[in-house]
């Protein structure tokens, strides 16, 4: 059965609650040649949901989103186990022309 989605509707607020912060490391600043962006996402949001909210936010226009979810890591610290938080990020392609400069905030 296919699914069709219609448009996410945000309130300013929402948006922001979709998109926490944007992930700046050598793969993602390297991404930004090919005109995509990358933020970190709560793990409930859905690509129509980010997408919606960086249209908002940004004021641009997305072409794409695609999402990975990492699983957090075991780890020992002063001998006791603890483990690291699931995160998920969101790489969003933006259309031809379009850039948003995540250095200066929002």
């Amino acid at each position: 059965m296919s699914r069709r989605p219609g448009k996410v509707e945000l309130t300013e607020v929402a948006a922001y609650g979709v998109i926490l912060s944007p992930l700046v490391t050598e793969k993602s600043t390297l991404g930004s040649q090919h005109n995509q962006v990358t933020f970190r996402v709560p793990l409930t949001a859905t690509k129509p949901e980010i997408k919606a909210a960086v249209e908002k936010l940004f004021k641009v226009e997305v072409k794409s989103v695609n999402t990975s979810r990492q699983l957090g890591k075991t780890k020992r610290f002063q001998g006791r186990l603890g483990k690291r938080p699931d995160t998920k990020k969101a790489i969003v392609s933006l259309a031809e022309g379009q850039s948003i400069d995540v250095t200066t905030g929002i």
